[in-house]
C-alpha cells in the first residue's frame, strides 16, 4: 500500500467528527514530509491545488462542528451524551410529582401573590359578607379623580349628583342622564374615516356610561333608555350628514322624554287620583314623584283625605315629601318604619312608587316596601303601585340578595348617632381601632369621624345597608301604568308592548 499523498482528498463521510483535528494535522504533515524528487520539487496543477484547498476546507468544517458538539454535551461521547439527554427529557406519564400547570386569566399576572397579601385578602371583612359580599366588589366614585379624559363635563357633574343623592329616584336619574347625553351628542364630531353610527356608540358614549356606573349602579329605567338610544344610533343611515344625524338624535331624545315620562306620568296620575275617595287615609312609603303628583292632583280636585308617610334611613326621603304636602294644606302623619304596623291599621289604601317591575310580577323598590306591603296585606288594605312602562324589565328576581345596591357606611349613621357612640370608644379593644396613629392616645380630641374609622377598621363588625328589596306579587293588588290598570301578572305583556312601539 502506498502512503496517502497530499493531493488525495479526504471525503467528509469517512472523517468522523472526533478525528477531524487529526485529519487536518495529517494533511499538513504529509505536505511537509513529502520528499522532493531528484529532478526538483514537483509543481501541482491547478486541479490538484483546488482539490487540496477543498479537502482542507472540509476538514476545518468538521473540526468546528465537533467543537460545538463537545461544548453542548456536558459528559460522555457525542452519541452517548445525546442518548442521555433524550432520556433525561422523557418523564414517565404516571409521574405524580410533576406540578400541574397553573391556569390564569389574561388580566392576571404570572407572578404569584406573596403570602402576606393572601392573608390580608382572606381577613378582609368587606369581602367575606355571608350573603351580600359580592355587592362590595366595586367602590362608589365620589369625585372626578381617576375619570377618563373622554368623559364629558356634563357627565362628570351628573355623576357627582348621583353619588351624593342630589338627583335621586329612578325616573329623575334617567331624565337627567338623557339630558346630559344631549350635551354629549351636541359636542360630538365624527372622526375621519368612520361613521357616526359606529363610532358614537362604542367610542364616545361608552366612557360616559362607565363613569355614571362607577358613581352609582345603573337603574332599570336608565338601562332601558340606554338600549333604546343605542338602537336609534345604529339605525342611522350612513349617507345622512353629521349635522342632520345629530339633530335627529336630539329630537328623538326629547320625544322619548315627552312620551315615555311626561305623558305617561300624566295618564297614570289621572287614573290613580280617581282611586282616592273622600275620607280615605292614603299611606305611602318613602318618596315617589309620581305618588306625590297623584296626591296633589287629588287634593286640587277637592277630595278630602289625609296622608300617612312611613319613612326609614338612610335617605329619609319621606321628610321632604311630608314637607311638600304640608305646604299644600294636606293633613299628614309621619311614621318611621318601626311604627309601620300601627300606621297600616289606620290606612284605607297604600300607594307605592317603583324602582322597577320585574317580569314575574314582583316589585323592586326602596328597602322597606316589602314590609309595608305585607303588613297592608294582613290588614286587607289594597296595595296600588304606580309605575311607568319604561321601568318594566324582563328580569326575574326571587329575592334582593343577588342584585342590589349598598349604601356606604358613612350614610348609615347620622351625626347624632355617631356622637352617641363616642362614649363607647374606650371600651373597644385597641386591636380593633385602626385610626390615625398621630391622634391615638390623645384625650379630648375624639370626634364623630373616629366612629367611622372604628367601623371600617374593625375585623368583626360590618355595617350593611341595602337600598332595595323585592315585594312578592301576591301582596300587590294593582299596577297602574300609562296602558291602564292591570294585575302584576300582566307585566310581561306590557313590557313587550312598550319595547315594540
Amino acid at each position: 500500500m502506498s502512503e496517502p499523498s497530499a493531493t488525495d482528498p479526504v471525503p467528509p463521510s469517512t472523517a468522523p467528527p472526533e478525528a477531524a483535528s487529526k485529519t487536518l494535522q495529517q494533511v499538513k504533515d504529509n505536505a511537509k514530509n513529502t520528499k522532493p524528487v531528484e529532478d526538483g520539487p514537483k509543481k501541482l496543477s491547478a486541479a490538484e491545488l483546488k482539490k487540496q484547498a477543498k479537502a482542507e476546507k472540509q476538514a476545518r468544517r468538521a473540526e468546528a462542528k465537533s467543537t460545538v458538539e463537545t461544548a453542548t454535551q456536558p459528559k460522555g461521547t457525542s452519541k452517548e451524551g445525546q442518548k442521555q439527554q433524550k432520556e433525561t427529557k422523557q418523564t414517565p406519564k404516571d409521574d405524580k410529582s410533576r406540578p400541574l400547570p397553573v391556569r390564569r386569566r389574561v388580566s392576571q399576572s404570572n407572578v404569584p401573590l406573596p403570602k402576606e397579601m393572601k392573608r390580608e385578602a382572606k381577613k378582609d371583612p368587606k369581602q367575606i359578607g355571608l350573603f351580600f359580599g359580592h355587592l362590595f366588589s366595586q367602590p362608589r366614585q365620589h369625585s372626578m379623580v381617576g375619570a377618563s379624559k373622554d368623559v364629558h363635563p356634563a357627565i362628570l357633574a351628573l355623576g357627582l349628583q348621583y353619588s351624593s343623592y342630589t338627583i335621586c329616584g329612578s325616573t329623575a336619574r334617567m331624565v337627567a342622564m338623557l339630558l346630559a347625553f344631549k350635551a354629549v351628542i351636541g359636542s360630538y364630531h365624527t372622526p375621519v374615516g368612520t361613521s357616526l353610527a359606529r363610532h358614537l356608540t362604542s367610542h364616545h358614549l361608552s366612557p360616559q356610561i362607565d363613569y355614571l356606573r362607577s358613581c352609582r349602579p345603573i337603574s332599570i329605567s336608565m338601562g332601558n333608555a340606554i338600549r333604546w338610544l343605542k338602537d336609534i344610533i345604529i339605525k342611522i343611515d350612513p349617507s345622512t350628514s353629521e349635522a342632520a344625524a345629530k339633530r335627529d338624535l336630539l329630537d328623538e331624545i326629547d320625544l322619548f322624554i315627552r312620551e315615555r315620562v311626561t305623558a305617561a306620568d300624566k295618564l297614570i296620575q289621572d287614573c290613580a287620583k280617581d282611586k282616592i275617595e273622600s275620607g280615605d287615609v292614603v299611606l305611602t312609603y318613602a318618596s315617589s314623584s309620581i305618588v306625590e303628583q297623584t296626591i296633589l292632583d287629588a287634593h286640587k280636585k277637592g277630595t278630602s283625605f289625609s296622608v300617612i308617610i312611613v319613612d326609614s334611613k338612610p335617605l329619609f326621603e319621606g321628610k321632604q315629601l311630608a314637607r311638600k304636602l304640608v305646604d299644600q294644606g294636606l293633613k299628614v302623619r309621619y311614621y318611621l318604619i318601626t311604627g309601620a304596623s300601627h300606621a297600616v291599621k289606620e290606612a284605607t289604601k297604600v300607594f307605592l312608587g317603583a324602582h322597577a317591575m320585574l317580569s314575574n310580577g314582583r316589585l323592586y323598590s326602596r328597602v322597606g316596601t316589602a314590609l309595608v306591603s305585607m303588613l297592608a296585606h294582613t290588614q286587607s288594605v289594597p296595595v296600588i303601585v304606580l309605575c311607568e312602562s319604561v321601568k318594566f324589565t324582563d328580569r326575574v328576581a326571587l329575592d334582593s340578595i343577588v342584585g342590589n345596591e349598598v349604601a356606604p357606611a358613612d350614610e348609615i349613621l347620622s351625626e347624632a348617632e355617631r356622637a352617641a357612640l363616642l362614649p363607647l370608644m374606650p371600651l373597644v379593644p385597641k386591636s380593633s381601632q385602626k385610626g390615625d396613629p398621630k391622634t391615638d392616645g390623645e384625650e379630648g380630641k375624639s370626634d364623630t369621624a373616629d366612629v367611622l374609622k372604628w367601623i371600617e377598621g374593625s375585623e368583626n363588625l360590618h355595617h350593611l345597608q341595602v337600598l332595595y328589596d323585592v315585594t312578592p306579587a301576591a301582596y300587590i293588588n294593582m299596577v297602574i301604568t300609562e296602558y291602564g290598570s292591570l294585575p302584576p301578572s300582566s307585566v310581561p305583556v306590557v313590557h313587550r308592548l312598550s319595547t315594540n312601539t
